[in-house]
């Protein structure tokens, strides 16, 4: 069981990284960005307390990263594996259902991984250097990956792969604008920040921030917001989730 999951993983990871639009969007995009937000003073960032421009950038691009690896390019590659009928065809070998969702899971969190290889290195040659706070980072960025990617997994596989295109994509961009990503919930006007801290971008981009910049705040609640969405994505994915 394992040793299929893991070869399965291995095949769905070098499909993902030979596609040149999925390097496009969940590695070059997040390289660019974080060049963008720590380089750039034009950019509005607000800089916790105890923290650099560098670290509040990095947080919020770790945070991008996730949602779109996660989250977005997942349901999407579900959603047309769906209509093509490679996932029914897969599920007709000796590979359990289980064992398919488990290795695209995991190929999706290498990729995730990756990501954050490539923008911790990209950080600290423009002058980030990590302490015990990236530990708790690291641990974030792994549960914020697993609960987007439940949500994910409950989109791609109950809605129509054009609908889900139309979606994740829709979503995406709203979510890296006030779904705080990219930039922290604190500059967006009241009403809305109340709502959008719920969210589950909210909770992880403002939990790397506060673990990047070495202090806790409100990592713990964050962390229960993340584990909450994971466990309703799910429960949605589990009674809803279409082979065909």
């Amino acid at each position: 069981m394992i040793g299929l999951t893991a070869r399965q993983a291995g095949f769905d990871l070098r499909l993902l990284l030979r596609n040149g639009e999925q390097i496009l969007l969940t590695l070059l995009i997040p390289i660019a960005l974080l060049l963008l937000l720590a380089l750039a003073p034009v950019v509005a960032l607000d800089v916790p307390s105890g923290s650099s421009r560098i670290e509040a950038a990095l947080a919020g691009v770790l945070a991008v990263a996730v949602l779109s690896s996660a989250f977005t390019s997942l349901a999407i590659g579900i959603g047309f594996d769906r209509r093509s009928g490679c996932l029914l065809m897969l599920a007709t070998t000796p590979l359990s259902r289980t064992t398919i969702l488990f290795a695209r899971a995991l190929a999706t969190l290498a990729v995730v991984l990756v990501q954050v290889l490539l923008l911790a290195i990209t950080a600290a040659l423009l002058g980030w250097r990590p302490d015990g706070g990236a530990l708790i980072a690291l641990a974030l960025v792994i549960l914020g990956a697993l609960s987007l990617g439940a949500l994910g997994f409950a989109l791609g596989g109950a809605v129509r792969a054009e609908a889900t295109l139309a979606i994740a994509n829709g979503l995406f961009l709203i979510l890296l604008l006030v779904g705080g990503t990219a930039l922290p919930t604190s500059t967006l006007p009241t009403p809305v920040a109340a709502v959008v801290q719920w969210l589950p971008t909210a909770a992880l981009g403002d939990a790397l921030r506060t673990a990047i910049a070495g202090a806790a705040g409100s990592v713990p609640i964050d962390a229960l917001v993340l584990l909450a969405w994971g466990a309703v994505g799910a429960v949605i994915a589990a009674r809803t989730f279409r082979w065909d």
